[in-house]
This record gives C-alpha cells, structure tokens and sequence, in this order.
C-alpha cells in the first residue's frame, strides 16, 4: 500500500498543527436572544468574499480520513497532528491518520512512531544519568550485579542462563584482567529514558505479570504481584538497558565499549518478545544521534541466531542505520516484515560449522562497513550459535565464536570506528566461559585496551571539535 504524504509545512515542522482547509458553506440565520460571549454561536450570515472559515482555536484535527479508508471506529481518543514518522502499519488500521503527542518529545502515544524532540527541533533531549562521565580508570567495560535475574528458581524454567553476566565477569577477574573498581557500574534506565524509543502504552502493559510472562517465556511469572515482576525481572533488563546506552557513548569516547549484557534484539519500541523486554539497542544508538555530535550513522552487525527484528522495525526505512543480520532462517522469529530492514541478509542453513560460517562473517562484515562507513558500530554478539545450543540450531565450536568476535573488532580498529559489543542469546551454561574467554583474546591481540580507549580510535566527537577547528582556521585567514 502505498504511503500517506502530508503537506510539505506539515512533515516539515510536524509540531505546528495544521489548520482546517477553507470550506465555504452558507450559515443559518441567527435567532433573536442567541447568547453573547464565548458561549455564543458562530457568527451567521454569509462571509465577505474571499474570507476563509479558520480551524478552531483548541484542538484543531490532521488530516480527514478518507471515505472508504478502512480502520472502523476511531481509537485514539482526542485527534492531533498526523504521525509524523509516515510509521502506519497497514494504512489506517489500528495506527491511523491521527496520532496523539505524548511529553516534550514528537511521539506517537499510540503507534510505535518515535521521534524525538531535539531530533525535529522540538526542544532539548531530556536529563539522564547514564551519559555521566564514569572515571577515567575504568576500563569500558559496563556490568552491575543487578544484571542477574534470581527468584525461586524461577529463572530455571528458561533455557536462558539468567546469572551469565555475573561469571563473565568473575571468570575476568580471576584472569586478573580487571577489579570492581575497574568496571563501569551500569545504572537502570528510568522511564523517561525509556521513552526515547519505547510508547508509554508499551510501558504500561509491563505492569501485567501475564504480558511480561509472555514476553520472557517463564509462564509461573502471570501469577506473580507485579510489584514482584518489576523488582526481580523487569529491573534487571531496564539495568542492562541502561548499561547499553552508557557503553554507546563510552565506545564513541574512548573507541570501544563493551557491555556484559544486554542484545535484546527482538524488543521494538511497542512490542516485546524472547526474553526481551526493552529495545536496547535502539535506545543506545538513539541517544546518540541525539545527544553526541557527529554521530549520525550507525551499523548494526547481529551476529545472534535468531534474526533480530526488534531494531529492524524500529529503524525500517532510516537511512541513517545499516543493518547486517546472520541468522539461523528456520528458527524464531521468521519476521518477514522486518527482513525488509535488513540491508544485509546472511541466512544459515541447520547445523552451519566453522569454516562456513567464519567465511561469510568476515565477507560479509568486511562488504558492509565498505558499502557504508558508519560513526558506530553496534554488535551483537549472542553465542547461541554454539554447537549443542537448544534453540540456535548451529554448529559453531567456542573457537570458533572468540575467532568471529576477533573479526568484528579487527574490522573495525582497522578503519578507526568506535565499536559497542553486547553479548545477547546464549543457552548453555558454558557460554559464559566462552564470552569471557573472547574478551580475553581481543586483549591480548591488543583489539581493546585501556590506553587505546583515549588514542587507538578517533570518535566522531573528536573529528567533528578538528573540522570546527580548521574552519575556524579558515574564517581567520580569510579576514
């Protein structure tokens, strides 16, 4: 079906209402004793020629549906300005012609549409917590114990290992490779962080145990308080949601960042599913584009076994994001309509090996960020490839998955790009090993260091402060 378009003062300045189209029409005669003051009746009797009937002072309405149109009764409650984002799935079914503005920023209360206010000039991005400067001696490497999902064995009912991010990072510090005073302490995003990408009709439905039972697949979790739900599950996904947009902007500082959870890639701004409640992965590279100059192109390389259509959907027809998606085409969750996302499309047969598999990442890796110079590069880097996972389907040895990660990174130190790595889906208790065993290696290969966090990587935050610079230069010498 083809897009709705709007008129050109409209998609331009999308927080300025439009008025009512002129539409002449006779007035009744007025009565005698008719009522003065705002309650009377609008003026009667014909206009003067050429004057046009206005839009009403309050509320004034987007554009009219057209006849035939579809989408029955309207749902939105009190019509406003079109959706700004053109993001109306299926015309004008449940997201229709007319979206209601949500808080300070351009946002569609009720459709997924998000756009955020310093983004179309709507005013400043919001105050946050998690783009404060951590100490310079901390390695860029972000975990919090709160990552860890314990309650009553509940987390067992999943294959998910929901304590992994606790021994990735004792596993590192039994290699001495850092100390808790070395990591960065991830901080839990907070609503209105939340709200960048993420409707608030979203968040309201994670106060329903049974929807956020649905979303991480542990059905026991539908007959729980919620105020049990939010403590033991959702706070430990916002913390790791939070600690993603922390590492954005630390790889952009300091050339790499990884965060030891989080890759909660099939969560899009107004849907949840597979153990993954919050759009992360948007979330981060949104506050960047939002908040950090010269950033304004991302590459998102998922290397996970399950395609991942949550920021796919979330950033279908952004030109600004580059997506590269390996995946296993047989398993969950076979999204057709977020494929179209994906500008690079790798899809693996059952039981894929190393060779295979290790030849179409470095091709592929290598083929997109030539195709597209990014500013940041967002990996996910799930280990449900594992040979023996239950639910990735693929043959990959744990050699195999620390030599991909050492692709990925060579790929990108070698073209100076900040990298952000999350660790995402893995199913079997080993994988915890593995990933530490990764970090490890790209150490000692020299792929992430401390001392290359300030100089082995130029951010686009520098480049742009050097382009100031010289013109700067320019306008000097040229007085």
């Amino acid at each position: 079906m083809a897009a709705k378009t709007f008129p050109a003062a409209v998609t331009a300045q999308p927080w300025i209402l439009p008025q009512a189209r002129a539409v002449p029409t006779p007035r009744p005669a007025a009565r005698s004793g008719a009522p003065q003051g705002p309650l009377a009746p609008p003026p009667t009797g014909p206009r003067p020629p050429g004057q046009q009937r206005s839009a009403p002072a309050e509320a004034p309405h987007g554009p009219r549906r057209p006849a035939g149109s579809g989408g029955g009764r309207q749902r939105h409650g009190p019509p406003g300005p079109p959706c700004v984002t053109g993001q109306r799935r299926g015309g004008a079914g449940p997201w229709g012609w007319r979206c209601r503005p949500a808080g300070p920023a351009v946002r569609c209360a009720e459709c997924p549409a998000v756009v955020s206010a310093a983004a179309e000039g709507g005013g400043m991005p919001h105050r946050t917590e998690l783009y404060e400067d951590p100490p310079s001696a901390c390695w860029p490497i972000v975990y919090s114990p709160d990552y860890n999902i314990t309650f009553m064995g509940l987390e067992k009912l999943h294959p998910f290992d929901a304590g992994k991010w606790g021994k990735v990072i004792n596993f590192l510090k039994e290699e001495k490779l850092i100390a808790d005073d070395l990591i960065v302490q991830a901080r839990e995003a907070t609503d209105e962080d939340l709200l960048v990408v993420h409707t608030r009709r979203y968040l309201n439905k994670l106060k329903w145990s049974f929807v956020v039972a649905t979303i991480t697949e542990i059905p026991p979790v539908a007959f729980l308080p919620n105020f049990v739900v939010q403590r033991k599950v959702l706070k430990p996904l916002r913390t790791q949601t939070g600690g993603t947009i922390m590492a954005g902007k630390l790889a952009v500082d300091r050339g790499w960042a990884i965060n030891v959870g989080g890759g909660f890639h099939h969560c899009s701004s107004d849907k949840g599913g597979g153990f993954c409640a919050y759009a992360d992965i948007t979330l981060a590279i949104k506050f960047l584009f939002e908040r950090v100059q010269g950033v304004s192109k991302a590459t998102i390389i998922d290397l996970d076994a399950h395609q991942g259509n949550g920021h796919e959907r979330d950033f279908m027809d952004d030109p600004r994001v580059y997506i590269m998606d390996v995946y296993n085409r047989y398993i969950y969750p076979g999204d057709g309509f977020a494929k179209r996302a994906i500008k690079r499309k790798v899809e693996l047969e059952w039981g894929t090996e190393d060779t295979e598999y290790l030849q179409k990442v470095h091709t592929h890796v290598e083929g997109a960020l030539n195709e597209l110079k990014p500013d940041i590069i967002v990996y996910n880097a799930g280990t449900d490839i594992l040979d023996g996972d239950p639910l990735g389907g693929l043959a990959v040895s744990p050699q195999g998955i620390v030599k991909r990660d050492e692709v990925v990174f060579k790929a990108a130190r070698s073209r100076r790009i900040p990298i952000l790595m999350v660790t995402s889906g893995g199913y079997q208790k080993r994988t915890a090993r593995i990933i530490a065993d990764s970090i490890l290696n790209l150490h000692n290969l020299g792929l992430i260091d401390k001392e290359q966090a300030t100089c082995g990587v130029q951010s686009p935050k520098l480049e742009q402060m050097i382009r100031d610079s010289a013109k700067d230069l320019t306008n000097l010498s040229l007085q």
